[in-house]
């Protein structure tokens, strides 16, 4: 694995086997509790229970992505999805008053469809782990050579690849989450009735007329 050969030219041949040993004990027990963590989070009845456990299947995912030596993934693993989507849907779940039972109601009638798309997705995994099986030197094919892991780490790598070839793509995409987040926020906006607001275009294109009113008070009907 690529922990183990990062230090591999300073470890003995016994220390290489107990890492070894280590790593496949580790690798068998997140593989274990992400599996069956990912099955109760379809399983759970309460919905609180089935977020938590998403939440434990992304650290164990994210201990997998270690032990293959992509930290990086294992980082955004943890940040992205566990620090921010699986604790919104948490917040979510526990402040809507969801009746899941009505909802869960009509599951089948969507089954077939679930079903295609889930058939669709096995068919271009296989297609993926096919042409990876076939093709054993894809790694080294690629646009940008992968560096040797003890001369430069997965992160930095990844970002030589990300800020250098692909920075206007990683650009236009930042973009278009910007325009997704303002695109929301309009649609999603509602401004409530007799609420006082201030609006700077309207204030700075006062004028005189607009900002004075002169009224004439006839004798006798003054304050």
């Amino acid at each position: 694995m690529s922990i183990l050969a990062a230090g591999e030219g300073k470890l003995s041949p016994t220390e290489k086997v107990v890492i070894m040993g280590l790593q496949a004990l580790f690798f068998y027990i997140f593989a274990f509790v992400a599996i069956a963590s990912a099955f109760m989070v379809i399983a759970a009845r309460n919905p609180v229970h089935s977020v938590l456990f998403l939440i434990l299947t992304f650290f164990n995912a994210a201990g997998l992505f270690l032990l293959t030596g992509a930290e990086f993934l294992a980082m955004i693993l943890l940040v992205v999805y566990v620090g921010a989507v699986a604790v919104l849907f948490l917040f979510v779940v526990m402040m809507l008053d969801i009746d899941f039972a009505e909802l869960k109601s009509g599951a089948l009638e969507y089954a077939p469809v679930g079903a295609l798309v889930g058939l669709i997705l096995a068919a271009e995994l296989v297609v993926v782990l096919g042409g990876n099986l076939f093709e054993s030197n894809a790694a080294g094919s690629g646009a940008s050579p992968i560096p040797d892991i003890a001369e430069r780490t997965n992160t930095a790598a990844l970002g030589d690849i990300l800020y250098n070839d692909y920075v206007a793509f990683f650009q236009i995409a930042g973009l278009i989450l910007l325009v997704a987040m303002i695109g929301a926020i309009v649609l999603t906006l509602n401004h409530k009735p007799h609420v006082k607001r201030q609006d700077i275009s309207r204030q700075v294109a006062r004028r005189p007329e607009t900002a004075v009113e002169v009224v004439k008070v006839k004798p006798g009907q003054g304050l």
